[in-house]
């Protein structure tokens, strides 16, 4: 991603309605990853996305999500979920998980997942703000997520496969275990085909923000 200067008052605040003039949904460059900055954004539509010369902050239109009323899993997933003898937890190791989505793989030799990602994200969830999702085959994790949550909101961030179709099991567990606690929005952020063939439809940033107003005023508990 090419460096791009910081226009006035780019540290995140709050933003009732963002509508971005710079390309694909960037309204700011800078500032900082601690916990009460992240909060704001994710309040306001906004998320971080690498920091490698400097923070970046996007809101894209259209915007990727996981429909909690429409989601459904493809029948065969049931089937490679039970032949794989796959159990998932929650919370059970955060941290790795981040860091297993951070890890290079030959199609992706880096990412945006640097040390002071996983140092803010990290205590996010010490504070209860942040989650993560784990797939495990006897001992091994092969599969996970995570994210932050606000209200009946789920800001997804990154997920990680060590086998086929784990990714879309992680996913798939974790729509049941948002609907079960009365969530009400599951992001995705931006739209893109690997999303797509998990099941995440795409909507427009107007109905995103009213959707994410709803869902921070609805009490839940991941």
């Amino acid at each position: 991603m090419a460096a791009v200067d910081a226009p006035p008052n780019s540290p995140i605040g709050e933003i009732d309605d963002p509508e971005p003039d710079w390309p694909d949904g960037l309204v700011a460059v800078g500032g900082s990853l601690n916990p009460e900055t992240l909060l704001r954004a994710y309040r306001s539509g906004v998320f971080p996305w690498s920091s490698d010369p400097a923070i970046t902050w996007w809101s894209p239109d259209p915007r990727a999500i996981f429909d909690l009323g429409t989601f459904r899993p493809h029948r065969s997933l049931r089937k490679t979920i039970r032949q794989n003898s796959w159990r998932f937890t929650t919370d059970h190791d955060f941290e790795g998980v981040m860091r297993a989505c951070a890890a290079p793989t030959p199609s992706r030799p880096s990412t945006w997942i640097t040390e002071d990602f996983v140092s803010a994200y990290v205590e996010l969830a010490a504070r209860g703000q942040a989650h993560s999702v784990e797939i495990w085959e006897g001992s091994e994790i092969v599969g996970g997520l995570y994210g932050v949550t606000l209200g009946g909101f789920f800001g997804g961030e990154s997920m990680f496969h060590r086998r086929t179709d784990a990714s879309k099991a992680a996913v798939a567990f974790l729509v049941d275990h948002l609907r079960t606690r009365g969530f009400a929005l599951l992001d995705a952020q931006v739209p893109n085909p690997h999303l797509a063939s998990l099941g995440a439809t795409e909507i427009p940033r107007t109905e995103y923000l009213r959707r994410l107003k709803a869902a921070l005023a609805r009490p839940a508990t991941f």
